[in-house]
């Protein structure tokens, strides 16, 4: 194995599951690689969510248009991170939901069809499926509960403090958008913060 986001990736699934380099191979053989340029959209909300993606090099974010025609960010994805509108995946309907690439992005994209032919083929990545889909199911109730409990300052520092990764890649505007902030808003609490 000779790509470095590759071997990551095989690093990560061993953290969860055992499988050996050449159940590995066989296994991205179910998967369709992409390369994403800056601000390449992924997924368009209006059609049809066909794959579910898991990104290799870079960094995404799902997102829907509100009434007032403003981008709401509703979740980012960083190596390893998958992202899909799940109901509409596992329904095979259309979508709410744009997924685009916030920085020049790798990833790997499977379809439910190709999904349950790996599961049956690998049935050890079942836990890895199931444990992964916990994490993000506690995470998004996490973020409600602090959306929720915290005033926006709070918001921003909990975010921050918690998610440096993301704090360092990802732009302003967007933080703010997911938060349900102003970028006006975020440049004043962080000058605030400097002074």
């Amino acid at each position: 194995m000779k790509e470095a986001s590759l071997e990551s990736f095989f690093r990560h699934l061993g953290q969860y599951v055992a499988l050996s380099e050449e159940e590995f191979h066989d296994m991205l053989s179910f998967f369709e690689k992409r390369k994403l340029s800056k601000k390449e959209t992924l997924m368009h909300a209006g059609g049809p969510c066909t794959h579910t993606h898991v990104v290799l090099k870079g960094c995404l974010h799902m997102y829907f248009v509100n009434e007032k025609g403003a981008e709401r960010t509703v979740q980012f994805a960083l190596e390893h991170w998958w992202l899909t509108d799940l109901l509409a995946f596992q329904n095979k309907t259309n979508t709410d939901f744009s997924i685009q690439a916030v920085e020049k992005s790798e990833v790997l994209s499977i379809s439910l069809d190709q999904q349950e032919r790996l599961l049956e083929k690998h049935p050890q990545l079942e836990r890895y499926f199931r444990v992964i889909y916990q994490t993000a199911y506690g995470a998004s109730l996490m973020r409600t509960k602090y959306l929720s409990d915290f005033s926006k300052e709070e918001i921003y520092f909990h975010f921050t403090e918690h998610y440096p990764k993301f704090a360092q890649r990802v732009p302003q505007y967007l933080i703010a958008s997911f938060l349900g902030l102003t970028p006006e808003y975020v440049s004043e609490i962080r000058a605030k913060k400097r002074s």
